[in-house]
């Protein structure tokens, strides 16, 4: 009689779901990894050192997993926070006082700080073992920009308390979008883009007031800010992330030690 398992598994169900059986032997790992959407990202086989933890170090996983944690905390939290001036500092007393003991909120905090860590020592590794070089300066291209969108994840979410450590923190971050080449108000290059003796640059329409919203920091930042960390960021940064997956796979794998 046959077992629950390889009933499940000779279903017409299981069979749409997965083509093909479980990859025992190589050729028919390969035929698994091509045909399925997830698993045709990551490499067929990788070598044996290149995924030593004494090698990797594990710090792309790792960084991979707390992007995992910020999306699950973050949408959660998204349930209890209130992006406007009247509710905002408030709902982050409630979030710290009542909601889930103040472990959610706590959660995406550290995990956010972890990955900002993480992100920096797996440049860092990636630096030192030479795998920037050819074939792989294209995916070390990405990681430098998901390194970047790290960053701003983590500056757009610091507005979001709206204290007055918040409020000043990004007042003084934003200042420095002024000094942007080309785009700031004060920034070098800037009298480049005058027409006609018309200033194209202005304190109303400079990198800053792109960035905020306005000529300070107010309700329209903290919307400004609400969106970019919790949607256009996000998104960008899962692109980038699939991506990046999928180049480690065309370029051969996770580099192996020379």
């Amino acid at each position: 009689m046959p077992s629950i398992g390889e009933i499940v598994r000779n279903s017409q169900i299981w069979k749409s779901v997965f083509r093909h059986p479980a990859p025992l032997d190589r050729r028919n790992r390969i035929v698994v990894m091509l045909t399925n959407f997830f698993l045709h990202l990551h490499p067929v086989s990788v070598k044996k050192q290149g995924i030593a933890l004494s090698y990797t170090w594990c710090m792309g996983g790792v960084t991979f997993f707390l992007f995992l944690v910020e999306t699950v905390t973050g949408v959660l939290l998204m349930f209890y926070y209130r992006p406007t001036l009247e509710w905002a500092y408030a709902d982050i007393l409630a979030l710290r006082d009542v909601a889930s003991l103040g472990i959610l909120r706590e959660l995406h905090r550290w995990a956010a700080h972890a990955m900002v860590i993480t992100v920096w020592l797996h440049m860092y590794r990636v630096f030192l073992t030479g795998s920037y070089k050819p074939p792989r300066e294209f995916n070390w291209v990405i990681g430098v920009v998901l390194l970047l969108l790290t960053l701003l994840l983590s500056f757009t979410g610091y507005l979001l308390p709206w204290d007055q450590l918040a409020i000043w923190a990004i007042t003084v971050g934003s200042n420095m979008a002024r000094a942007t080449p080309l785009l700031g108000y004060e920034g070098p290059f800037q009298a480049v883009l005058n027409v006609g003796g018309v200033d194209m640059i202005t304190q109303g329409s400079d990198a800053r007031f792109g960035l905020l919203g306005a000529r300070f920091v107010g309700e329209e930042t903290l919307n400004r800010f609400y969106v970019l960390h919790c949607v256009a960021i996000p998104l960008a940064a899962a692109l980038l992330i699939a991506i990046h997956f999928w180049r480690v796979r065309k370029d051969g794998g996770i580099s192996a030690p020379l």
